[in-house]
């Protein structure tokens, strides 16, 4: 089988279609079922990000997989498949994957090394698992995007240089405050609130997925990549470093990784009261909870999410990311909050589809930045800060390495059957030669001379076969592997789905019974 890649991200598509072909929840999950119902696809897993709806496949067919997802795609968003076809790519076999081992090193991210990828191609996989929408084929290639992505950000440190979502957003959004962007030296953690002594999230805290940050990458808690992190954003721009928010009154909208990612980093930089809001007002106190614990001087409190525009008064910046699927907050709620103040209120939204209704920006003493925002500023170069050319080089370089070697692995277990049918019929050849041979052998011949007979035999054919079947499968991870394992099916006349390739018999062999009655 073939795996396919059909998708679009932030390099093919504006925001406003992400946003109406994202695929969350109960729409993901009809589409998924309804692509593997398809005749051409046999195992799904969908990625998606604020900056991505990626769909991988393991196909019988090229155009029938590319039919069937982009079909359903249009089908279960209602964009129309012309306006959904204009902004696809679709990549096959070897470029499929090399495609996601670009993403899940953050190559293909707005904010390119970001770490936060890794546990969205990590959620995606697990998904697919507890659904078993994903089969033995992209199990293997999902598992194997881990490992080179988490193998890209341990030998080239991108990460350390580059920025997540957050940083990048908080550094875009807080200019009307005054806030000032100050470059960190290199291998010192820049920090406005110190972290309280042998501070670390607690267990069960919505920033358990935090690890301490190595030197210089100005994190008091670095996402994990077997964390449960959505992936954030995407942006070929070198990292700003995060603005002090000395002062600064935030709420935070959602208690999910993403929010909580918002909440540290806030805390981190010195924000005065960090407001938490979320629908399950458990996590919101938890997570309020967890930011106390962790930093000495901030003020964390949790409220219901109900009195989220109520608290819009009393805060400078808001930060939402929840992952509902229409408006959180409306113009007209936000008016009221907005009216009378000295400073902008400030809205980063993070979320995709969005949060914050984007008329908010058209309102007096309001100041909006949405994900569309900062895929223009990534795009206008925004940031500058450090060449991180080499770091790319050697992470390209081992996705390169990568894709090759996962390809000839692959190419030589789809040899496999064909060697596993081949020694199939030797193996019947051999039964049916001792079958007739047990049967002219003298009857006083001993159960010993019949069995070392019966050895023999196996053994001479195993030996014939050792050297070729081994060869093929060296040849086989060859990019013209293929051809070898077709020479081997038309000189042999193997079928590599007949019962006898797929499974060794487990009993005693009819020769062998004949030879037990005899003795």
């Amino acid at each position: 089988m073939s795996v396919l890649a059909v998708g679009l991200s932030h390099r093919s598509s504006p925001v406003a279609l992400l946003e109406r072909v994202a695929l969350n929840g109960e729409t993901r999950t009809k589409a998924v079922g309804d692509m593997l119902g398809s005749d051409s696809v046999n195992e799904v897993m969908v990625v998606s990000t604020c900056n991505r709806t990626e769909v991988y496949a393991d196909v019988a067919t090229f155009h029938g997989g590319v039919a069937a997802i982009t079909e359903l795609l249009s089908w279960h968003t209602g964009v129309p498949l012309g306006e959904l076809s204009e902004h696809l790519y679709v990549h096959y076999e070897d470029r499929a994957v090399q495609h996601l081992f670009s993403v899940t090193c953050g190559l293909d991210s707005m904010v390119v090394g970001e770490g936060q990828i890794l546990g969205q191609v990590r959620d995606a996989l697990k998904e697919g698992q507890e659904h078993a929408t994903v089969g033995r084929v992209l199990n293997d290639l999902g598992q194997r995007a881990l490992r080179v992505g988490k193998r890209a950000h341990t030998e080239t440190h991108l990460d350390h240089a580059g920025a997540d979502m957050v940083s990048f957003g908080l550094g875009e959004a807080l200019r009307p405050l005054g806030a000032t962007v100050t470059p960190e030296p290199s291998g010192v953690t820049v920090e406005s609130t110190t972290p309280a002594e042998g501070a670390a999230a607690p267990p069960g805290c919505p920033m358990s997925g935090a690890t301490a940050a190595p030197a210089g990458s100005g994190t008091a808690f670095a996402v994990s990549a077997d964390s449960d992190v959505p992936a954030a954003s995407d942006a070929e721009v070198a990292r700003p470093a995060p603005a002090s928010l000395a002062g600064v009154r935030v709420l935070v909208l959602g208690a999910g990784s993403m929010s909580a990612l918002s909440a540290n980093t806030v805390a981190r930089q010195g924000a005065g009261r960090v407001v938490v809001a979320n629908r399950t007002h458990e996590r919101a106190a938890r997570l309020a909870e967890c930011l106390t614990e962790a930093y000495d001087a901030v003020d964390a409190v949790a409220v219901p999410f109900e009195e989220a525009a109520t608290a819009l008064a009393d805060v400078d910046l808001v930060i939402s990311c929840t992952g509902a699927q229409g408006v959180v907050l409306a113009a007209d709620t936000v008016a009221p909050a907005a009216e009378g103040r000295d400073r902008p209120l400030v809205f980063l939204d993070l979320a995709l589809p969005r949060d914050i209704d984007p008329a908010v920006r058209d309102l007096p003493g309001t100041h909006l930045v949405d994900i569309e925002d900062l895929r223009q500023a990534a795009a206008g170069g925004a940031g500058g800060g450090t060449d991180r050319s080499g770091s790319l080089t050697l992470v390209r370089g081992i996705v390169e390495e990568e894709v090759a070697e996962f390809g000839a692995v692959r190419r030589a277990n789809q040899v496999t059957p064909t060697v596993v049918a081949l020694r199939a019929q030797a193996q019947d050849v051999v039964e049916a030669e001792l079958t007739r041979l047990h049967g002219r052998l003298p009857d006083d011949l001993g159960p010993k001379a019949r069995e070392e007979i019966t050895r023999a035999m196996r053994r001479v054919a195993d030996k014939l076969l050792h050297r070729p079947t081994v060869r093929v499968k060296e040849l086989a991870k060859a990019p013209d592997g293929e051809s070898y394992e077709v020479a081997l099916r038309e000189l042999f006349d193997l079928d590599p789905q007949a019962p006898g390739a797929l499974a060794a018999p487990t009993g005693p062999t009819h020769a062998e019974r004949s030879a037990q009655e005899k003795a």
